[in-house]
């Protein structure tokens, strides 16, 4: 009997922490902190950044912001566990080689915008059609493309490929680095001036709404094909947050709708990204992040 009564009093205890476990397993996620790591000079990463921190949000989450410097960076801090989202990844192409490196260790979530391209644009008025036609106006360009950050995966392909392909590679050329606002301010300056100018672009980009560019054929493909725009969590992401990983995965995004969200970002300007994802979310609230 002493055995007995030993025995269903460890199975009463073993079942009062199981239950304790499985309350704490099933309300793990609720109220708990996402990390998201961005890089505030591109906007298709403001605008997803927070259009996720105002979803989860509403339903008991917490977020942490992180202003980054380069994708390395981010890479880096989402294979750590540093950060917990990189809402608007380019992992096909333009960051391909993050994701050789640190790909093991990385969540990829899905997609939510499947037309993504990089590029090489020129005003409305320009003489070039092709990048094949940029060294025929070597002099106009003083023999510059004007670029964004050095770490950007644009900037890379533009060096390593791009340049390569159409010759640009002896030695007279360069690919401007700064940061994406002075690539965007050159970009005004020479439509102002109706001087040629060359950018490195891509889409989608806020810029081609508010200016009358287009881009330049790449007969060579140097600039790859189309590709996604991704959600990547760290490893363990799903397990941690299910909810919240299954509708980041069932979020799917039309140009028109991106383009919308990414014009309501821009024109309502720094500071103000909240309400203007607000703004945007109580159109489009078919987009809505709700928990079961």
């Amino acid at each position: 009997m002493q055995t007995s009564r030993r025995t269903f009093n460890a199975a009463l205890a073993s079942l009062a922490v199981g239950s304790a476990l499985a309350a704490c397993s099933g309300s793990r996620s609720k109220g708990k902190k996402l990390t998201l790591g961005f890089i505030s000079s591109w906007t298709d990463g403001v605008c997803m950044t927070h259009l996720t921190k105002i979803q989860v949000e509403k339903n008991g989450y917490t977020t942490e912001l992180k202003d980054l410097s380069e994708p390395s960076v981010l890479y880096t801090g989402l294979s750590k566990g540093d950060i917990d989202l990189y809402a608007s990844a380019w992992p096909e192409v333009t960051h391909k080689q993050y994701m050789d490196q640190y790909g093991e260790s990385i969540e990829d979530l899905g997609s939510y915008y499947g037309s993504a391209k990089l590029t090489w644009a020129v005003p409305s008025y320009s003489a070039m059609n092709s990048i094949a036609d940029i060294p025929g106006h070597a002099d106009e360009l003083d023999h510059k493309i004007i670029g964004i950050e050095d770490g950007a995966g644009i900037t890379q392909i533009s060096k390593e490929k791009v340049q390569p392909a159409y010759g640009l590679d002896d030695g007279t050329w360069e690919v401007k680095t700064s940061s994406t606002q002075a690539m965007v301010t050159e970009l005004e300056k020479a439509i102002d001036a109706q001087k040629e100018i060359v950018v490195t672009l891509w889409h989608p980009f806020w810029a081609y709404n508010k200016y009358d560019v287009r881009d330049l054929e790449d007969p060579e493909g140097a600039l790859g094909s189309g590709e996604g725009l991704h959600f990547l969590g760290r490893k363990g992401f799903t397990d941690d947050f299910p909810e919240v990983a299954s509708w980041l995965g069932s979020l799917k995004l039309e140009e028109s709708q991106y383009g919308e969200l990414e014009s309501l970002v821009s024109n309502y300007g720094e500071g103000k990204e909240d309400d203007a994802v607000t703004e945007w979310s109580d159109s489009h609230p078919e987009f809505d992040f709700k928990k079961s």
